[in-house]
């Protein structure tokens, strides 16, 4: 298989799981707070890659420690509270929809902070797509954006947050192999989202709520496979291709309701 064939399955992978993580966070919305989504999302994350640690952080790769932050806080912690707290008051489709913002902020990201060569195909590419996104908010069934404006601008500014991180890891994190950089990266982050995770009600809701261990088992998944093992493919791609390519998967994304 030829290189450019393997990134773009990557990236049809990433799409799908993805696209599925709305409908999983707002599963979990069921039993759960939208700081406690968040977090138990983060922490069982840090736990799946808790393993592989050791051996990472005896290569001394936290010199990278700029490329490391960015990745975790601004491509992880922060844009999973944000977009739980969407999910609160718009639905999962529109969420889906807005999130596909973000290639253009990493176009605009690119040329304005990381002085990025951007070819005039990617920019076409980038307005097409981002007139796709518009034009499906406007013909879209939600009708709750209009009257919940202010948790849109949630899924905003996480979209923010991502462009800044792929520019990150592509400038920072060159050198750092994808499993390495996602492992490090999860290391801060856990830890704050385990600490935060058992200061709310969470163990009186897991004990307490009646769909509580279904939702556990969503956010899990949400986690594992969502968050743990699409990161570490998501850093792949990113090295393997530019940060352009890579966030364009949030215009792939299937939206789900």
């Amino acid at each position: 298989m030829n290189n450019k064939a393997y990134n773009w399955i990557v990236l049809i992978i990433l799409a799908i799981t993805w696209g599925s993580s709305f409908i999983l966070m707002k599963r979990g919305l069921d039993a759960f707070s939208s700081g406690q989504v968040a977090a138990l999302r983060i922490f069982i994350a840090f736990l799946v890659l808790l393993p592989f640690a050791y051996s990472r952080l005896k290569k001394a790769h936290l010199v990278h420690w700029k490329g490391l932050l960015g990745q975790g806080v601004l491509g992880n912690f922060i844009p999973a509270f944000l977009f739980t707290k969407a999910e609160t008051g718009i639905s999962s489709s529109l969420t889906g929809m807005l999130n596909s913002l973000t290639p253009l902020f990493t176009l605009l990201f690119g040329v304005i902070a990381f002085q990025t060569r951007t070819g005039w195909k990617n920019v076409l590419g980038i307005i097409v797509g981002f007139i796709g996104a518009i034009g499906l908010l406007a013909v879209g069934r939600d009708g709750d954006f209009g009257n919940n404006l202010h948790y849109g601008v949630y899924v905003l500014i996480a979209t923010v947050c991502y462009a800044l991180s792929v520019q990150i890891i592509k400038k920072y994190l060159a050198g750092v192999d994808a499993v390495t950089a996602t492992v490090l990266a999860f290391l801060p982050i856990g830890l704050m989202a385990g600490i935060y995770l058992f200061s709310t009600d969470f163990v009186a809701r897991l004990t307490g709520e009646p769909l509580a261990l279904q939702a556990l088992l969503y956010i899990s998944i949400l986690a594992i496979f969502g968050t743990a093992i699409s990161v570490i493919l998501f850093n792949q791609l990113i090295h393997r291709t530019d940060a352009l390519f890579a966030s364009s998967v949030t215009y792939l994304i299937k939206k789900t309701a």
